[in-house]
């Protein structure tokens, strides 16, 4: 049943984030709680997988077989880039979120 499962490309944020989108099968879909986030553990038992340092953060209500996760990326690699285009921001700004639960 994993084979039916997609993982969308890898993209990163300003913030230092990196993010992906997993999208699970009908079945596979049925598991995945609508009212909390899941841990690492409760996501590789549906089959999920991924390197280590992934987190569930987000549920997407408009579609809850896409399973939303992110990752710290490492500070230097952070940094060079934001060296690299003559930015360091230091501030941080919230992000709307229209139709999604963000439990961070």
């Amino acid at each position: 049943m994993s084979r039916e499962i997609y993982y969308s490309e890898k993209y990163e944020d300003e913030e230092g984030y990196e993010y992906r989108h997993v999208h699970l099968p009908k079945q596979l879909a049925r598991l995945v709680p609508t009212d909390r986030l899941m841990p690492e553990e409760e996501w590789r038992r549906l089959g999920i997988q991924q390197s280590r340092g992934w987190e569930h953060y987000m549920i997407f209500e408009p579609e809850p077989h896409i399973v939303l996760f992110r990752r710290k990326l490492r500070n230097e690699k952070v940094n060079e880039e934001h060296k690299a285009n003559g930015e360091m921001k230091h501030e941080r700004v919230p992000a709307d979120g229209g139709g999604q639960k963000n439990y961070n």
